[in-house]
C-alpha cells in the first residue's frame, strides 16, 4: 500500500508542471464545471488477516466498470461520487493430506466511493474518501487431487445501511475528455444495517487502474 501511494505521489509531482503548461496553452480549464463520466478497468485485489495470523494469499485480477459525477466546490475542490461494479477476491494454495490444492474466491461488489477531490491544476485530481461496498455474489472454486468443486452464493440487500465500510484514494489524470485513474483501497468495518458494526477478520484490499470518458 505504501509503495502504491509513493508511486502515485511521484507521478503526480512529475506530471503537474507538464499539465500546467498544457493548460496555459489551451486555456480550457473546466475545473468549475459539473461533469458526468463512465469508466472501466481492472482490480488487483487480495485479503489480509486483521488479527495478524500467518494467513498468506495471492492477489487476483478482476474488472471494474461504472460511472462518476464530478461536483465542483469552487475551482480547486470538489466532491466526486462513483458507482462501480467491482470484482475482488484472492487465490490460495497449499497441501492437505499430502495433496496440493488451489482455492480461488471471486466476490462481486457494488462499490460506492464518495471522494473529496483536490484539483491543483486542470489535468490532475487527487481524491480520497469513504467507500461503501455491497456484496452481490461470491464464488469459491476448489481444486485438489481428484476433487473439483464450485460453490456460488448470491446476496440480496434492500438495506443500504448494511455494507462494508472502507477507505479509498488515488489520482485522476484528465487529458481532454479522457480520464486515467489510479486507486487503492481497503476495508475497515462491517455495517450490520441496524446501527451496529464489527471488524471483519479478513479484509479486502485492492489496487485499481481505469480509463474513462468525461461528458
Amino acid at each position: 500500500m505504501k509503495r502504491v501511494i509513493m508511486v502515485i505521489a511521484m507521478i503526480t509531482l512529475s506530471t503537474t508542471d507538464a499539465f500546467a503548461q498544457a493548460g496555459e496553452k489551451t486555456r480550457t480549464d473546466n475545473r468549475s464545471q459539473i461533469s458526468l463520466g463512465i469508466k472501466g478497468g481492472v482490480n488487483l485485489s487480495n485479503v489480509y488477516d486483521s488479527e495478524g495470523e500467518n494467513f498468506v494469499a495471492d492477489s487476483k485480477l478482476g474488472f471494474a466498470i461504472g460511472g462518476f459525477l464530478s461536483l465542483p466546490l469552487g475551482r480547486y475542490f470538489g466532491i466526486q461520487p462513483e458507482v462501480l461494479f467491482s470484482q475482488k477476491g484472492f487465490k490460495s494454495t497449499g497441501t492437505f493430506l499430502g495433496s496440493s490444492y488451489e482455492m480461488t474466491r471471486t466476490s462481486n461488489f457494488i462499490d460506492v466511493p464518495i471522494y473529496v477531490s483536490f484539483k491543483p491544476v486542470e489535468n490532475i485530481s487527487i481524491l480520497f474518501g469513504p467507500q461503501f461496498s455491497y456484496l452481490m455474489k461470491q464464488t469459491d472454486k476448489f481444486e485438489g487431487g481428484t476433487i473439483s468443486a464450485t460453490q456460488e452464493n448470491e446476496f440480496s440487500n434492500a438495506n443500504i445501511e448494511k455494507n462494508i465500510y472502507g477507505l479509498a484514494g488515488g489520482v485522476d489524470f484528465n487529458i481532454d475528455q479522457i480520464v486515467y485513474g489510479l486507486r487503492a483501497g481497503w476495508d475497515v468495518k462491517n455495517n450490520n444495517g441496524d446501527g451496529t458494526s464489527d471488524t471483519p477478520r479478513y479484509k479486502n484490499m485492492w489496487y485499481q487502474a481505469t480509463i474513462g470518458y468525461r461528458f
